[in-house]
């Protein structure tokens, strides 16, 4: 059983924490005292996708409570076997937009680079979730055609590191990548897509915050917390240690039936994230993946939620509700 008062965890380093992850659905509701006869869970591994809930974020899981949202979150069920109509293994077609392994190129003015094949989190309805990362996960030979291509593309002013999650690169593997991005002089801007900083908070190190801080690029981190129950204190501190290096905070949410399809439980996450330096930016409707049907949520539902939630929050603490439509020009605001 994981104690939600127990500190053992936070000595280790992140590397640890992250070795140490739950990886099967047995041991994770033993963890957080959920009967197996109180849910339809799988193994992970029978779905293709394999369970992986690191223990800072189990932690803060409500102890014997089946219906827990962020154990739902991470919780494979009986539900990912059952074919849906409309389910894609590669929803946002990425496959045309990369133009050399390792780059996705959707949109005018940014690339996304595929800088690592893995999370430190399995979310059951990860829009990438039967994505094959050995095709477009960067080597060093494919960084070498990665870096030319951005180059050519003088257009490109913001390079996302994206994934998988770009986190999981080690400190020194992330600075050699970053200065190299630095000698190529029309981007300016440097953003990195995570949910490192709200599973395993340890991740951000003095020697990551050091590498943004000193930075010639505008950095912007865009974490990925749905719930305000993911954010506890150690996450507080690691947007402190990030906010006190100049590193713009902004936040992206994944609209999900029976985990935050609420407009008070959005506006609760709008405020703690706002609370410790972080500004709402996206609230996504969930991407026809294969596997996740059982967290849609109806478009009419998920305007009427938006809707609330613009009636009692100020426009700073709403995010944009939005669709990604494979081919448009840019994210699909829904109003």
């Amino acid at each position: 059983m994981i104690s939600h008062t127990s500190l053992q965890w936070q000595s280790s380093d992140w590397q640890s924490i992250l070795q140490s992850a739950i990886r099967h659905s047995t041991e994770l509701l033993q963890a957080v005292g959920v009967s197996p006869n109180s849910v339809t869970a799988i193994t992970g591994e029978a779905s293709g996708f394999p369970i992986l809930a690191p223990k800072p974020f189990v932690s803060r899981i409500e102890y014997g409570n089946p219906q827990d949202p962020l154990l739902l979150q991470v919780l494979a069920l009986k539900e990912e076997m059952t074919p849906n109509q409309g389910g894609m293994t590669d929803p946002l077609e990425e496959k045309r937009f990369t133009p050399v392994p390792g780059i996705i190129h959707k949109y005018f003015g940014r690339v996304l680079l595929m800088t690592s094949g893995s999370c430190a989190v399995n979310c059951r309805y990860c829009f990438r979730r039967h994505n094959d990362y050995g095709s477009n996960i960067l080597t060093p030979a494919r960084l070498t055609d990665a870096l030319a291509y951005l180059r050519s593309q003088t257009d490109v002013t913001e390079v996302i590191l994206s994934g998988g999650d770009p986190l999981l690169t080690s400190d020194r593997k992330l600075s050699e990548l970053i200065n190299q991005l630095e000698t190529i002089p029309h981007i300016q801007r440097l953003r990195i897509h995570t949910r490192l900083p709200i599973v395993i908070p340890q991740r951000i190190t003095p020697e990551l915050c050091e590498q943004l801080g000193r930075s010639r690029f505008q950095v912007t981190i865009v974490v990925h917390c749905n719930h305000p129950q993911e954010i506890d204190a150690e996450v507080g501190l690691a947007m402190a240690h990030l906010n006190a290096q100049g590193v713009t905070l902004l936040n992206q949410s994944v609209l999900l039936k029976n985990i935050n399809n609420s407009a008070e439980t959005l506006e609760a996450l709008s405020v703690e994230l706002f609370r410790i330096g972080v500004l709402p930016y996206y609230l996504h409707t969930l991407d026809p993946v294969q596997g996740a049907a059982h967290f849609y949520q109806p478009l009419s539902d998920s305007k009427r939620v938006h809707q609330t939630l613009q009636a009692r929050l100020p426009g700073y603490l709403v995010p944009k509700l939005v669709s990604e439509i494979p081919g448009s020009a840019s994210k699909t605001l829904i109003y």
